[in-house]
């Protein structure tokens, strides 16, 4: 009896071996990231659903020469971009926990790339007004930070080294 012989069309992937404990320790704070970004998303709706009027009439403080509907439309626009950044945040560090560990150096150097957009989020959230929002960036940067360390280690740069196909 014969063997099937892998089909000519379908490229033949070479084995990687397990991924290190510095890779797995990246993905394990990825997810970390993720968890801290979708709590991030839940308070910064939270906090202005929960008090819309007071969350409007802060607006308008800021912005006196804002009519009505300037308000109420610059207050839904928070809202939807609060939404739509969380998700795409944890999104990201999801994707990214998913290829990194599964030895995709694009994705390495993409998640390094994204560490440093946060970093640059890092400093233009310093000048916001909420406190909880700092907090919540400087904590996603510090994951970020751990993560990319120990993506860029000995050990994991041999995992993410490409494979010859055989």
């Amino acid at each position: 009896m014969s063997q099937p012989y892998p089909l000519a069309d379908k490229p033949v992937e070479p084995d990687r071996p397990p991924a290190p404990q510095s890779v797995l320790n990246a993905v394990k704070l990825m997810y970390a990231g993720a968890a801290v970004s979708a709590f991030s998303l839940i308070v910064s709706l939270i906090i202005p659903l929960a008090d819309v009027a007071g969350t409007k009439a802060s607006l308008k403080k800021a912005h006196p020469s804002l009519t009505a509907s300037q308000v109420d439309q610059a207050f839904n626009t928070g809202i939807a971009l609060a939404f739509v950044s969380g998700v795409i945040g944890t999104a990201l560090w999801l994707w990214m926990a998913r290829a990194n560990g599964q030895g995709k150096n694009w994705a390495r150097i993409l998640s390094t790339a994204l560490f440093a957009v946060s970093t640059l989020s890092l400093f233009a959230t310093l000048n916001a007004p909420s406190v909880l929002g700092v907090v919540f960036a400087a904590l996603i940067w510090i994951i970020g930070a751990g993560a990319v360390f120990m993506l860029w280690r000995r050990e994991s740069t041999e995992f993410f080294k490409p494979r010859r196909t055989v």
